[in-house]
């Protein structure tokens, strides 16, 4: 893979990543963020592997950080949110010496005006920088009927397209529990997507412009499991490759650029199965939820008698504990515990040394 320019990417050199890693038989993790802690131990993880990386923002997570006291009335919250995040990512990105693309996560239909309001300023910011605020939105329709879903979807890829954006989409419906999308009694026949909905999403959205990647549905569950408690079947994935090459009789072994979703509880070798079949990019949350929390409990309990009042601890009564109590002390310990279980994501998706490797 050759070396990329740190900082924000978007457009060709974001696309031409994602391709490299494709043929690496790699993938970029793209970490749910919810406020700059969790950003910055992003970059952090991604610097020291130096990889390119995603960072993305969930509705839920974008209003987080925009504050919970706001209103969120019309998604504003949300929109605010998903900017800030964004433009601190563009101040700090290249001082990391990585390329990052941000990106944002599930986008059902009722979340249209989230999107609608983040593609107006990314215009917007376009306009007057000449590089969009994001450089891929997720769009995800596979609650609607396939026709609905391609059709929506490739209306705004036209729009993204202009703004030199990628586009995410998902057929099929990912099972499990997350930012408030409970999908825990889906059929299970909806967890497997057929190799003939992504012929049929590839060809509406190949018509608009090739920057797009599939979430397709093998099996996937948010939320955390034990290792054999999920089912999946990555075959899926390539025999859709296969399929779209052979009706489309195109040289490319792998045509389709496909998204990873709901990996906790998944096997290294079944995600090793899904890199060897296209899976470029793959969501992580649960885990490095609990990772954050690891480390500030580790804190806590390791200076829990420094912590439990502002004036004395074991080593006297009037002993100060500011220096315990601080934010940035235990922040910083969630923070690392972060990298570090980021870092072995990377090392899971083959992306230890990607830029430049």
């Amino acid at each position: 893979m050759p070396a990329f320019k740190s900082g924000f990417v978007f457009g060709n050199e974001a696309w031409d990543i994602l391709e490299a890693a494709k043929q690496a038989n790699a993938a970029l993790p793209a970490v749910n963020v919810t406020g700059t802690n969790t950003i910055n131990a992003t970059l952090e993880a991604a610097a020291a592997v130096n990889s390119p990386v995603i960072v993305q923002f969930s509705h839920g997570g974008a209003t987080f950080y925009a504050g919970k006291s706001l209103s969120n009335d019309d998604h504003q919250a949300a929109i605010k949110g998903a900017i800030s995040g964004a433009l601190h990512i563009h101040n700090v990105a290249e001082a990391y010496g990585v390329p990052v693309i941000i990106h944002t996560d599930h986008a059902a239909m009722n979340l249209l005006p989230w999107i609608d309001g983040l593609l107006s300023a990314g215009s917007e910011y376009k306009k007057a920088t000449g590089k969009p605020l994001f450089s891929s939105h997720m769009l995800d329709f596979s609650e609607e009927p396939l026709h609905e879903n391609l059709e929506t979807s490739a209306r705004y890829f036209k729009t993204m397209t202009e703004l030199e954006m990628m586009l995410e989409i998902e057929l099929g419906v990912t099972g499990g529990e997350e930012d408030g999308v409970d999908n825990t009694n889906v059929d299970s026949s909806r967890l497997y997507t057929q190799p003939s909905e992504v012929l049929e999403a590839y060809n509406a959205l190949s018509a608009v412009g090739k920057h797009f990647t599939i979430a397709a549905a093998f099996g996937n569950v948010h939320g955390v499991y034990s290792p054999g408690n999920v089912k999946l079947t990555p075959s899926i994935l390539k025999n859709s490759q296969d399929h779209v090459r052979a009706e489309l009789k195109l040289k490319d072994e792998k045509p389709v650029s496909f998204v990873f979703h709901g990996g906790s509880g998944s096997s290294r070798d079944e995600i090793h199965e899904a890199l060897s079949y296209g899976a470029v990019k793959m969501n992580l949350d649960t885990d490095l939820q609990w990772a954050f929390w690891d480390g500030v409990r580790a804190y806590e309990a390791g200076k829990r008698d420094y912590l439990q009042g502002q004036i004395g601890n074991p080593e006297g009564a009037e002993k100060p504990n500011k220096k315990f109590y601080d934010p940035r002390v235990w922040l910083r310990d969630g923070e690392k515990a972060f990298v570090k279980r980021l870092m072995k994501a990377f090392d899971d998706l083959n992306a230890i040394g990607l830029n430049g490797r």
